[in-house]
């Protein structure tokens, strides 16, 4: 009878079949398609960055060679050509790169239609349905890797795992051009030795915060109390948890999905940094025009309105604030975003600044407020309306703010839309 049972069991036992992912980062990506194009760039210490003259810009991306002598992304040119004298800068050509990250999407296509992008230059692939045709995980690794190299001239690093935050530590394990695999069987001599800051999504803060309570390794927040890990750091830190144990299970979206629009947003880096007010109102009111003429467009207004700002030494900070009403206008995003400003900020120089409106609603939902605000708000939000109609039939300089034109050189501004998910400031943030 015993046996019996055990047979029976055996024929209902649920097994277990891991997916197979892998996350592709191309190596020194804008540094590398621009020595494509100039192949005297290949042997000397080079950076992709802003107008050097104009003291614009901060470094993009940086070749081997520079990295080695200290260069990092995100800091001013002047500090890169501080490090390594005689660098050379080049300006970027966002044209290229656009054209070889479809390129080399095109080939990751051939083996999944499960691609998701994580910016120009990265992307997950679920292959978990395509071992039986070409192999193992690390066998499609090892064949893109190689089709990369020889039919783009780029180099990649590949991280193969059973899910995608191991897979991306991989990517990020060993570069340039290396194939490396995380498994169930060897995560835990591999990846739980690495700093706590290698997981996604830890920024500064919240290794500061981990660090407090002796949680310096990716095992450290593994093995940690989950009721600890939540009090310290709310939802994240469970979320924290779940992906230092490998128990993430975020699926890799299909080429084709379209993600729901969740937030609009617009960010700004500065020519030189900031700290006077009337340019920093100037900035904030630009972008938080684009980004209610950018809710317009896409049929939606929002109650949650968020400022990110990037200072002169690269910390960062984000503060958000919850309105009576959902908008749509750019003053009431402005004087959401100017107060937080305000209230938040220690004094220091600005290097970026961004705004971005959540929480959002179909433009034409009722909208109520105990105060009058949303009143306001509705005729703010036709009269800027009226503004884009204009702008559509004439031309972006028809009708354009003072304050704009005051201030017209001050930032070289760029949609969220248009950028790569990489470079976008809120990223992470509220880890």
């Amino acid at each position: 009878m015993e046996a019996s049972k055990s047979n029976i069991n055996s024929l209902f036992e649920v097994v277990r079949v891991d997916r197979v992912i892998l996350h592709i980062d191309m190596n020194n990506f804008y540094a590398s398609v621009e020595t494509l194009y100039d192949p005297s760039l290949r042997d000397v210490p080079m950076a992709v960055g802003g107008d050097k003259e104009r003291r614009h810009g901060i470094v993009l991306a940086k070749n081997m060679l520079a990295k080695a002598q200290g260069v990092k992304t995100a800091e001013a040119l002047w500090e890169a050509e501080r490090k390594c004298p005689g660098i050379r800068f080049v300006p970027p050509h966002f044209e290229r790169y656009l054209k070889y990250s479809r390129l080399a999407k095109e080939i990751y296509m051939q083996y999944t239609d499960q691609v998701e992008s994580f910016g120009l230059d990265e992307c997950w692939l679920d292959v978990t349905g395509s071992t039986r045709l070409f192999g193992s995980g690390r066998e499609i690794a090892e064949e893109i890797r190689s089709r990369i190299k020889d039919e783009l001239g780029l180099t990649v690093s590949v991280g193969v795992s059973f899910n995608k935050i191991f897979a991306k530590l991989g990517s990020d394990y060993k570069k340039p051009d290396a194939v490396t695999e995380f498994t169930r069987e060897n995560f835990r001599e591999l990846v739980w030795p690495l700093s706590a800051s290698e997981l996604l999504f830890v920024g500064k803060s919240t290794q500061e915060s981990l660090r407090k309570y002796g949680l310096y390794t990716i095992g450290d927040v593994a093995k940690a109390d989950r009721k600890l890990l939540e009090r310290l750091l709310g939802k994240n830190g469970l979320q924290l948890s779940l992906y230092a144990n490998g128990e993430d299970m975020s699926p890799v979206q299909h080429v084709l999905e379209e993600s729901e629009v969740k937030s609009v947003g617009n960010s700004t880096t500065a020519i030189h940094d900031l700290r006077d007010d009337g340019e920093i109102r100037a900035e904030l009111y630009v972008l938080s025009e684009s980004v209610a003429r950018r809710l317009r467009e896409k049929g939606f207004s929002g109650c949650n309105v968020q400022l990110y700002v990037r200072k002169y030494d690269l910390q960062f900070y984000q503060r958000q604030i919850t309105l009576d009403t959902a908008v749509a206008d750019s003053e009431s995003i402005f004087r959401a975003a100017y107060g937080l400003y305000k209230t938040h900020h220690t004094g220091e120089s600005i290097r970026s600044i961004g705004v971005r409106v959540t929480s959002l609603v179909p433009l034409e939902t009722e909208q109520f407020s105990l105060f009058g605000d949303a009143a306001h708000a509705k005729k703010m939000q036709k009269l800027d309306s009226a503004v884009d109609l204009l702008r559509g039939r004439f031309g972006s300089d028809i009708v354009c703010r003072g304050i704009r034109q005051m201030h017209k050189d001050l930032f070289e501004t760029e949609d969220e839309h248009r950028r790569t998910h990489v470079e976008n400031p809120f990223r992470g943030a509220a880890v």
